[in-house]
């Protein structure tokens, strides 16, 4: 198991590139299955949970070109249904939540798939009920089998149906659009989510010939077609690693430049980053931050402590809340964190706690941060990564902390962050990767 050495406490300096968005890549990828001609795809991440689909979609019998270090061509016109049946499919799917994904075009193109219970991060229950119930609106029939764990799906007559979601899923209104795009008739989705990288995977669609309305509103309304073309597609820049960056450089006092941030597709996030008094310029498409001493947390109008929590897009992302915990434990001021999706996502908190924050845990959904204003900085300890955020997260703090600290179980970072030891190098961080 591989280990990250830092030693903390230096400043950063230089320019940085995102990868490509690690969670439109699961929806992206799942969609060449949808048709037999070519599909060329920029910017995917190189991370071991997309290329974990990657290898997931060669072994379904799509054929997989790559073409540069970050594109590829997906020629699905030989898929075998067949390996879904396998102990080696069962494996593989069970070991990466995306796998769910290739449920949607699988149930559109070949009427009929098996998915194991799939796994992921260990952040707490993550229902699959907005995706079963959706294909069954469609007319898809389903069986569990307790012996195996494994979903059996029967979906060789979809049609469309209306829908009122039950949450605002982003991948279960991915996988649900996919699935209705070639079904019969029209299909009309309420409460779907709305993020944007559900707008690009809509818009690709769109170029492939679905006939896909409502994009980006949070009715969205599917004519299915008979069949769909290739396309070439574009991934964004991933808004949490930028997210993650301008965490970064608050905490370690740095001046750092995000290049190619796709700014309008970043809704509320740079807010709140200034909400905690982090300086921000926007140049062109790129987000300098400043090296900045102080920063203080601002209050609500009436002067009481200021709440952050998650919400479904436009709503603040979940995935960096962790982050912004970590960015208020140096602030001036108190905020409280309000995680209502993720029952477990907080509880990497007793690290920072161990490392000298000031955090009170209220419950497994709120901890309420008591900035130190850098009157005390935190210190290194040894520690482990539970899931990709909180990763990203103490990696962060360890960067600013004084001393050495380090953070095992790093396979969970590697899951969602490219190369980023490598990447921090380039800015001055000093951090190393062991086994």
């Amino acid at each position: 198991m591989s280990v990250f050495k830092i030693r903390g406490g230096k400043k950063l300096k230089g320019e940085i590139i995102p990868q490509g968005a690690k969670n439109e890549a699961l929806q992206i990828l799942s969609a060449v299955l949808l048709t037999s001609e070519p599909v060329t795809i920029h910017n995917i991440p190189n991370i071991v949970d997309v290329n974990k689909l990657i290898d997931l979609i060669g072994d379904l019998g799509c054929k997989v070109e790559k073409l540069g270090a970050e594109s590829y061509r997906f020629t699905a016109a030989s898929v075998n249904t067949q390996f879904l049946e396998t102990e080696n499919y069962r494996k593989k799917a069970a070991a990466l939540r995306g796998s769910v994904m290739l449920l949607g075009p699988i149930l559109a193109r070949f009427g009929k798939a098996s998915i194991p219970k799939p796994g992921g991060d260990k952040i707490g229950r993550r229902r699959l009920d907005t995706h079963f119930i959706g294909f069954q609106k469609l007319g898809a029939k389903f069986n569990f089998d307790s012996a195996e764990h494994l979903f059996h799906i029967d979906a060789s007559e979809l049609k469309g149906s209306y829908m009122l979601l039950d949450e605002a899923s982003v991948t279960g209104t991915a996988n649900i659009i996919m699935a209705a795009v070639l079904a019969k008739g029209t299909t009309t989705i309420y409460n779907a989510a709305c993020e944007p990288y559900l707008q690009q995977l809509c818009l690709m669609l769109n170029r492939m010939g679905a006939k896909i309305s409502g994009i980006g509103s949070n009715l969205i309304t599917i004519q299915g077609v008979d069949k769909l073309g290739g396309t070439e597609h574009t991934l964004l820049p991933d808004m949490i690693e930028i997210g993650s960056f301008i965490g970064l450089a608050a905490m370690t006092q740095s001046e750092i430049t995000i290049k190619n941030c796709r700014i309008d597709m970043l809704g509320i996030i740079p807010e709140i980053f200034r909400r905690l008094g982090i300086k921000m310029e926007f140049r062109g498409d790129d987000i300098h931050i400043p090296s900045q001493e102080r920063y203080e947390i601002e209050t609500f109008i009436d002067g009481s402590i200021l709440t952050i929590a998650d919400a479904p897009w436009p709503g603040f992302t979940p995935d960096l809340l962790s982050i912004v915990l970590v960015v208020a434990t140096q602030a001036k001021g108190t905020v409280l964190i309000h995680q209502k999706m993720f029952e477990s996502r907080l509880f990497f908190v007793d690290k920072l706690i161990d490392m000298g924050a000031q955090i009170i845990l209220c419950d497994p959904h709120r901890a309420t941060v008591i900035g130190l204003e850098r009157r005390q900085s935190l210190r290194g300890i040894k520690m482990a990564s539970p899931d990709i955020r909180a990763g990203v997260s103490l990696l962060i703090a360890a960067l600013s902390a004084n001393g050495v600290s380090e953070i095992s179980n790093i396979d969970q970072i590697d899951r969602g962050y490219q190369n980023i030891d490598s990447r921090l190098k380039a800015l001055g961080a000093d951090i190393e990767r062991t086994n």
